[in-house]
C-alpha cells in the first residue's frame, strides 16, 4: 500500500483491553506523531456460551476490550486529537458498535450485545462532550461481516473461507454480508 499511495505504516500493536496497555500505546503515539487526526477504536472480541453457563471470564474480557479500552484509549489520546482539531476541521473519533448493541443479538453472546450498546451510549456523551473541543465523535453499527470472529459464532469454528456467507447474508435487510468497502466507504466519509 506504501508504493500505492505513499506515505508509511507503522503498526503500534497494544492490548487496548487494559489500563497498561492503553497507557503504553498512547505514550508510542506521541513519540512518531505530534497529532492525531483520526482515532479508530476498532479493537472487539466476542465470547459465547450458554446463558447457564456463561463465565465471568467472558463478560470481562468482552467489557474490558469493547467498552474499557475504547473510552481510555480515547482519553488517554485526547492531547493528540486537540493538537489536530480545528473548528473548521476538527479531529475525528469512530468507534466501531454492532447491530447487536441495537437489537437482541443471534447467539449466545451475552457480553456482547450490551457492550456494543454501551458503545453507542459511551459515543454519543463523547460526541457531546468532544465537539467543543474540536474533535467529532461518531459510531458505526455493521451487521453481519465475513469474519473469524463470526465464523467461530455460526459454527464454523473461524473457518472463513468455510462460512456459507450466502446463507447469512439472506437473513439481512441487503441480503448479504458486509463487505471491506461497507465499512471503508463509511469510516472514510466519517473522517
Amino acid at each position: 500500500m506504501t508504493d500505492r499511495f505513499g506515505g508509511e505504516c507503522i503498526p503500534l500493536p497494544g492490548d487496548t483491553s487494559t489500563i497498561a496497555g492503553i497507557e503504553a500505546l498512547a505514550a508510542e503515539l506521541p513519540a512518531r506523531e505530534t497529532r492525531l487526526d483520526i482515532l479508530v477504536n476498532n479493537a472487539g472480541v466476542a465470547w459465547g456460551a450458554p446463558l447457564d453457563d456463561f463465565p465471568e471470564i467472558g463478560w470481562d474480557k468482552v467489557m474490558n476490550t469493547n467498552v474499557k479500552g475504547v473510552f481510555f484509549l480515547t482519553q488517554r489520546l485526547l492531547p493528540l486529537l486537540e493538537a489536530s482539531g480545528t473548528p473548521e476541521d476538527p479531529a475525528r473519533v469512530i468507534n466501531m458498535g454492532s447491530i447487536d448493541g441495537i437489537r437482541p443479538p443471534a447467539f449466545e453472546t451475552f457480553s456482547y450485545g450490551p457492550s456494543k450498546a454501551a458503545v453507542h451510549t459511551l459515543t454519543q456523551q463523547l460526541a457531546g462532550k468532544l465537539a467543543p473541543r474540536n474533535t467529532l465523535a461518531n459510531a458505526i453499527a455493521p451487521g453481519p461481516f465475513p469474519t473469524w470472529m463470526l465464523s467461530t459464532g455460526v459454527g464454523t469454528g473461524g473457518d472463513v473461507e468455510g462460512t456459507d456467507w450466502e446463507t447469512i447474508g439472506r437473513g439481512t435487510t441487503r441480503g448479504r454480508v458486509g463487505t471491506p468497502e461497507d465499512i471503508a466507504g463509511l469510516a472514510i466519509f466519517l473522517s
